[in-house]
């Protein structure tokens, strides 16, 4: 008996890709993250190129409200060298936020009224559109990223112990 040839691009197809993009690590770092929401991206067509490559940065992003609108700043998409000569491009343009009427109300309430700061956590595929995890959040003291640290020194620490705890049993 003979086997099929495997087709590559239909078990492609099948598993499922790693949809991240981009993530913020320093965000957990710098705040207390309260509620995180989906927010699409309104994109430019070589930013989408670059993005496909892996040049998407949102470590030092962040969210603004204006006239009713919800805007990301910061956050870098580095373009390709082989982008369109006609178009200028930006890497650190202002991107519209694309949500819906009552999530835009919502956000806009926290931010005024409760003094939170909207901050980019997570940028990913949902099919193939360009999804960003916008979070509120309220800024940590220093005293607070001390804690952090050690408690997550302290549960590392813990589940070394437990597996040796485990090996010798």
């Amino acid at each position: 008996m003979s086997k099929k040839p495997s087709n590559d691009k239909a078990k492609a197809r099948r598993e499922p890709a790693n949809r991240t993009i981009a993530l913020n690590k320093r965000a957990r770092h710098e705040y207390h993250l309260v509620e995180r929401v989906e927010a699409g991206l309104a994109l430019q067509g070589w930013e989408v190129k670059a993005i496909r490559a892996g040049r998407a940065n949102l470590t030092d992003g962040y969210a603004y409200v204006e006239d009713g609108e919800i805007y990301l700043v910061g956050a870098q998409i580095t373009p390709l060298i082989q982008a369109s000569t006609h178009v200028i491009a930006n890497d650190r343009r202002t991107r519209k936020l694309l949500l819906h009427r009552h999530e835009i109300d919502k956000l806009i309430g926290r931010v005024q009224r409760d003094g939170y700061t909207l901050v980019p956590t997570a940028m990913y595929w949902s099919g193939n559109k360009v999804k960003v995890e916008i979070a509120l959040a309220k800024g940590k003291k220093e005293h607070d990223k001390r804690d952090t640290a050690k408690e997550r020194d302290w549960q590392r620490e813990k589940q070394r112990a437990m597996r040796r705890h485990n090996k010798d049993a």
